[in-house]
């Protein structure tokens, strides 16, 4: 479970604490805001906190002192207009706060984008809990053969069955040392007066990386959306991607018009190179372009043809 009872009740009595504020707000957002969106075994996202909304772009781009100068339709227009062009700074208005908890192979993906706010938990300070990511078969695949960094065909069988035990038998081998180096019991409560603990700062590096760990980050629309764009595209890593699908849906509560352009013209759009657009105009004139009369690498053509959907 993502949530124990004490955490649970905790969410619980911060949602039923009304505050007033004379800051604009979102109704949809407010109805996530502290719950936790599972993701994975053992893994969560939720909103802490989070400052401005569409209109708050907007306002930022006009410099207005006001809000709801414009018509609703001209607003979402303007905003497409500056997600079209890449004109950020009105995007860099808004935040948000998350507290995640993921695996630490998955956070050592997630800190590269340099752009947030983070404060992660310290095992030098707290016992981690006894919770590790274990992948479900429909996601246990072999090395890709022609992607480095990515999967191939799915394994099945008595094969995945014995990386399944192996991943377990690691995992709890590995906390059952964290124990014993730390001298504590499964309550956390000094297991043997005769000895000392290990300090919790050297300990610590006997966990396997499917550890779960948590931490709180901070970060800006615009960035927040980079960070969107990467790690929601389907060849990132599916255990970032899944944490980056439920932000989306954050994002479509938060901010609707801005998502809805996000969706246009970054998720769902794509670039083009100044050969590549050679190639797609001579393709509308009726000409028949190929990879050796394009200037494009084999990968490139590849690509260029994967984006106009053609062979």
């Amino acid at each position: 479970m993502p949530l124990s009872t004490d955490q649970a009740a905790e969410i619980d009595a911060l949602r039923a604490e009304a505050r007033e504020t004379l800051r604009p707000t979102v109704p949809a957002l407010e109805a996530l805001l502290y719950k936790a969106l599972p993701v994975l075994d053992h893994g969560f996202v939720r909103v802490i906190d989070y400052m401005g909304d569409d209109g708050a772009i907007v306002q930022a781009a006009r410099v207005s002192y006001g809000r709801g100068t414009k018509k609703v339709s001209e607003d979402r227009g303007l905003i497409r207009y500056l997600m079209r062009h890449r004109h950020s700074t009105p995007f860099e208005m808004c935040e948000i706060k998350f507290h995640v908890k993921l695996p630490i192979f998955v956070a050592r993906q997630w800190i590269r984008h340099r752009t947030a706010n983070v404060n992660e938990i310290s095992a030098r300070y707290s016992i981690l809990d006894k919770e590790y990511y274990i992948p479900a078969p429909a996601q246990l695949a072999a090395q890709s053969a022609v992607n480095r960094q990515g999967r191939g065909d799915l394994i099945e069988g008595e094969q995945a069955r014995a990386v399944l035990d192996l991943l377990r038998a690691d995992a709890e081998r590995n906390y059952a040392d964290y124990e014993y180096l730390l001298n504590v019991d499964a309550e956390g409560n000094p297991a043997d007066a005769g000895r000392d603990g290990l300090a919790r700062e050297l300990a610590r590096m006997n966990l396997t990386l499917n550890t779960y760990t948590q931490w709180y980050w901070k970060i800006d629309l615009h960035n927040l959306m980079h960070f969107l764009s990467l790690r929601a595209d389907p060849h990132a890593q599916y255990e970032i991607r899944v944490y980056a699908e439920e932000m989306l849906k954050v994002l479509e509560a938060w901010v609707p018009a801005t998502f809805e352009a996000f969706c246009d013209y970054r998720m769902g759009g794509a670039s083009f190179s100044a050969k590549d657009l050679e190639v797609i105009k001579s393709l509308i004139a009726g000409g028949s372009p190929t990879v050796e009369s394009s200037g494009l690498s084999k990968r490139e053509w590849t690509e260029l043809m994967a984006k106009l959907g053609r062979e």
